[in-house]
């Protein structure tokens, strides 16, 4: 099963849930104030933000009025349409090389896993790849990265459970600058966004980079699974804040997610999706593409 077909699969229930809803609303209302306020609750029932679904419904109403089109496949397409101009506000970095790309996220959303993936879609790319274990804090982290790093046949730089995470972070930088390497990617402890001292590790961390690899193209990614709906949102605003984020990698899309919230965070926060993943495997992480995720919800 290609990886659209997973994504498309995962978003079954999204889908077929806005498909019967959209049915209902046209069968029991002309195009109007009732027609458009329902719309609108539709599509927060969908995980899209409030404010983001106000301003899709506002961008249908003006353009259906303007074209005096009122019929299903034209507001169905004309919605579609919108929603896809949403995702692609936010533009998604060509990553360039050399490159450092350090995953951030709360606990449990698949930054270990997702490292593992990450390596191996660059080997894919014929590029040279090392993983950082700076998840240090974590009981056997480490370990659990160099099984991801042995699946994907590349090299790891570790420290013992416990060491400072930006020390980590130098080793694995000075290395990758020795040995020529195209990519490097970081793997960092899992942190509450509401915790201050741990967002300040990870600012040090990135301080790290800079300092020692500034010739390096910096990539912070957040990792967000792709269940965690509404609160996604607050995790991005702070992990933004404290890093600057260049992207989202969206994980766990085959775990029933209704995945309307990724529209919000690029349309609201100016934050693009550049990868999803959709299963276990090392193959399963592909670079986001919008057009395709849109035809997997409507």
């Amino acid at each position: 099963m290609g990886i659209f077909s997973k994504i498309k699969n995962a978003l079954k229930k999204t889908r077929e849930g806005l498909a019967n809803a959209l049915s209902s609303l046209f069968s029991k209302n002309k195009l109007g104030d009732e027609f458009y306020d329902e719309l609108e609750e539709i599509l927060i029932s969908a995980d899209i933000s409030v404010t983001t679904a106000e301003d899709v419904v506002e961008e249908i109403r003006a353009e259906a009025k303007h074209e005096k089109l009122k019929d299903k496949e034209f507001v169905t397409g004309l919605l579609k349409d919108v929603l896809e101009e949403k995702l692609t506000e936010a533009e998604i970095p060509e990553i360039q090389y050399p490159a450092v790309i350090m995953l951030v996220g709360v606990n449990g959303v698949g930054k270990t896993t997702t490292v593992g993936k990450l390596a191996n879609y660059f080997l894919r790319e014929k590029k040279s790849v090392t993983v950082a274990a700076a998840d240090t804090f974590r009981a056997a982290a480490a370990d659990q990265l160099t099984v991801w790093a042995d699946r994907a046949k590349v090299r790891i730089v570790k420290h013992e459970e416990g060491s400072d995470p930006s020390a980590v972070v130098f080793d694995a930088v000075s290395s990758a600058k020795a040995r020529k390497t195209d990519v490097v990617i970081i793997d960092t402890a899992g942190r509450l966004h509401v915790k201050a001292n741990l967002m300040e590790e990870l600012k040090k961390m990135s301080r790290v980079v800079m300092r020692e690899y500034p010739e390096a193209h910096f990539y912070k990614f957040l990792i967000l699974d792709a269940t965690t709906g509404g609160n996604a949102e607050k995790q991005a605003e702070v992990f933004n804040q404290s890093v600057a984020l260049d992207g989202i990698i969206l994980t766990k899309l085959d775990s029933s997610a209704k995945g309307g919230f990724v529209i919000s965070l690029c349309s609201d926060l100016g934050i693009p999706v550049v990868f999803t993943g959709v299963g276990e495997k090392l193959e399963d992480l592909e670079l986001f593409n919008p057009e395709e995720f849109i035809d997997a919800i409507i």
